[in-house]
């Protein structure tokens, strides 16, 4: 699969996962055929945040992950966009009911 084409892929599924939800870098690889570590790798270049909202990506664990904002990493942003948009935490970590299935 060329570069482009697995960024656009990743891009487009991402964006199903609606607001009050979240999905894990290992399911959203999974649905695209690739290694989490390549998913977490194009998200750290989307070009599209917010509309392919890449906040809504955390680790398998339930823990927030890297986030970028504005060329700064800034995972305490995400936590708080997560938080407006109705994801729960518990102990720092996304509650599981929040997952988004694939």
């Amino acid at each position: 699969m060329e570069k482009k084409n697995k960024s656009e892929k990743v891009y487009t599924l991402l964006k199903k996962v609606p607001k009050g939800k979240v999905t894990t870098y290992k399911a959203l690889a999974r649905a695209c055929g690739l290694h989490p570590r390549e998913v977490g790798r194009i998200l750290s270049k989307n070009p599209y945040a917010p509309q392919v909202p890449c906040h809504r990506v955390v680790r398998t664990d339930g823990s927030i992950g890297g986030y970028t904002w504005k060329g700064k990493q800034a995972p305490g942003r995400k936590a708080e966009m997560l938080k407006r948009e109705g994801v729960e935490f518990l102990r720092g970590r996304v509650v599981k009911a929040n997952l988004f299935k694939f």
